[in-house]
This record gives structure tokens, sequence and C-alpha cells, in this order.
């Protein structure tokens, strides 16, 4: 079986179901934006460091997470068939937010993306997800039918990222580097940081 169908030369796709849309079709704008971030996490992992392999099953997992994203994104009409995005996925995420956030030492100020080879990939995946964030909600907006349930995974994963870019710099040894301008963000912060949207 060949890997190209030569049925996109056109400028056409189809969604689930078989309904035929544009390749700029904001629907497939997400789902392809969730697909670049499942790759992106792949290209994270090849710059695991050994002393960080603990964390090698959990964003296998969250791969497995991502690709149900675009599935269900790919989906035209609520209830063709049943969305594989729940609940469980978003309060899986906020258990290892709110353990990781804890060992992480407290900050008041924005800080710089940067440190390591494996911490910064992690930050150029939380920008990528709050990207693909927006694609979802921009689809929503549209009057287009979502899982709800993958827009608060999105909103939570941007947060696992970020924390987790922390937790891997701390250990590490890799300095933060405050950015200067910022106001205290956060010194009130809420119990969780999964709180913060």
């Amino acid at each position: 079986m060949a890997v190209y169908t030569r049925t996109g030369d056109q400028g056409s796709t189809k969604l689930v179901g078989g309904v035929k849309v544009r390749k700029y079709h904001p629907r497939v704008e997400a789902y392809g934006t969730t697909d670049e971030l499942c790759s992106l996490l792949g290209h994270s992992l090849s710059l695991l460091a050994i002393e960080d392999d603990e964390f090698k099953p959990e964003l296998v997992k969250i791969q497995q997470f991502i690709f149900d994203c675009s599935s269900d994104l790919a989906v035209p009409n609520e209830g063709m068939r049943p969305y594989k995005v729940t609940k469980e996925s978003h309060l899986w995420l906020e258990k290892r937010i709110d353990a990781y956030w804890k060992e992480c030492p407290k900050i008041n100020k924005f800080i710089l993306p940067g440190g390591t080879p494996f911490a910064s990939s992690l930050q150029v995946a939380r920008t990528v997800t709050r990207r693909s964030e927006r694609c979802v909600v921009f689809l929503m907006d549209e009057g287009e039918a979502i899982n709800q349930e993958v827009l608060v995974f999105l909103n939570r994963l941007s947060d696992y990222f970020f924390v987790l870019a922390r937790l891997i710099n701390y250990r590490a040894g890799e300095l933060e580097l405050d950015y200067e301008n910022s106001p205290q963000v956060f010194s009130r912060r809420k119990k969780s940081v999964s709180d913060n949207g």
C-alpha cells in the first residue's frame, strides 16, 4: 500500500466521516497544530538526558494524549463517534503539575526560557501548545463542534511544560533568569499553578 493517495493534490482533505474541506480550514489548522506539537515533543524526547529518563514514560503518554486531541479535532460533528480525550486526561496532568511545582524554587517574576537543551525544548513545546489552544478557541468561536476536554487539556499541558522545564533546570543546577521588567506575578498565586489559566 502506498503512503501517498493523491486525494489531497487539489488542496482538499477529508475529516472523520468523509466530509471534504480545504486544507486551510480552521479544523485542519487545529489538528495540524496538535500534530506539530506531538512531533515537537518527540524531538524533546530525543534531547532527554540520562538523569531525566524518569520522565520518558509520562512524556510518551502525553504524546498519546496529544494524538487523541488531533483525532477528536478531526471529528466535524458531535456524536459521530465517542470522543477520546476525557476529564481524566487533564486531572492526570494536574497531579504532576502540582507535585513538580512544589519541588521547584519559588519565583515571583516571569522567567526567560532557556537552560538545558531538554528544558529549552519543553519551553518551545509550551508555546506551541498555547498556539494550538488558540486554534481550538478560534474553531469553537467559528461555531464548530469541539470536544471541550481537548481545550482544557491543552490549557493544562502548557502549564505542565512550564513547570517541568523549571524542574529540569533546577535539578541540573541551571540558574533561572528573571525577565527584568516583570511585575510581581507569582507572589499571590493560587494554591495550584494549574489554576492560573
